[in-house]
């Protein structure tokens, strides 16, 4: 499984990665705005890279349940000065930004991102295929139903599993089209973005079905409300023994990504059941 970024190519056949989660925004739902400043982001993207995560993920818009958007100038002057940070500190891992705005995925990538992780899809903004290819930066295409204001509204759906498939078959026909190479691309299923807790299920339960795209399949279940309805309680801190479960289990079942706020036990149980799964 090879996933191609800014030309440089990558084997994720018996290795997953982690992503680590940097919200540099204040009103995110899992750390309330603790990496709001630039300094403390920083710092805690360096020892999230110490801790092992491959990637970091460096979002400055919420795009939590109910979020309400923020300009491109407001987003990028949280991200920017992150991103530079980071790449000035010597860090040497991949960085991703969490952006549905090709402006915004511009100046990062310009800035020393690698990845746009697009939680639209490329849907969001008509400009961001262009910009993705432009850079031949590694994607990331996410599936959610409506938008995060309103996405847990009332999700709908006939066939979940059906359904998220048609849209990354279309998705993939779009990113290519638009000039971005295939081996580019990696495929997220979008837990928690307009799918009640019943449909995640269905999804977590069916990734095989996703195996036929041969592209990295990502997954974020990360510290998601849905985690409290296994683990049977609301609170945040709950969700955590739940999350590294779910790792080890998506592994299994074909994932090769996995984006997550707690990175060094996550990639602790990634490698061991990657050394009990795969042969040596």
């Amino acid at each position: 499984m090879i996933w191609k970024i800014r030309g440089r190519e990558y084997d994720l056949s018996q290795r997953g990665w982690i992503m680590g989660v940097l919200n540099v925004t204040p009103d995110s739902f899992s750390d309330g705005g603790r990496f709001f400043s630039p300094e403390a982001a920083i710092s805690q993207g360096l020892q999230m890279a110490t801790d092992g995560a491959t990637i970091l993920d460096i979002g400055g818009e919420s795009t939590r349940p109910g979020a309400h958007p923020v300009s491109a100038d407001e987003e990028l002057a949280r991200v920017l000065p992150v991103i530079q940070g980071l790449r000035a500190a010597g860090l040497d891992c991949l960085i991703s930004i969490d952006t549905s705005k090709a402006d915004v995925a511009a100046a990062a990538l310009d800035a020393g991102a690698d990845i746009v992780n697009d939680v639209t899809g490329l849907n969001g903004d008509g400009r961001m295929a262009g910009v993705v290819a432009d850079f031949r930066a590694g994607v990331v295409l996410m599936h959610m139903q409506g938008t995060p204001r309103t996405m847990q509204a009332a999700p709908d759906y006939r066939d979940v599993v059906s359904e998220v498939g048609d849209f990354f078959r279309q998705s993939l026909r779009q990113a290519v089209g638009s000039g971005i190479d295939p081996m580019s691309i990696a495929i997220d299923p979008g837990i928690g973005f307009g799918k009640t807790a019943e449909h995640n299920r269905l999804l977590l339960r069916s990734l095989a079905a996703f195996q036929s795209f041969a592209r990295p399949l990502l997954i974020g279940v990360s510290r998601k409300s849905f985690l409290g309805w296994i683990a049977g309680s609301q609170r945040v801190e709950d969700r955590f023994w739940p999350g590294v479960a779910l790792t080890c289990y998506c592994r299994e079942s074909g994932a090769r990504i996995f984006r997550v706020h707690d990175v060094k036990p996550h990639r602790e149980a990634l490698r061991t059941i990657e050394a009990i799964i795969e042969d040596a």
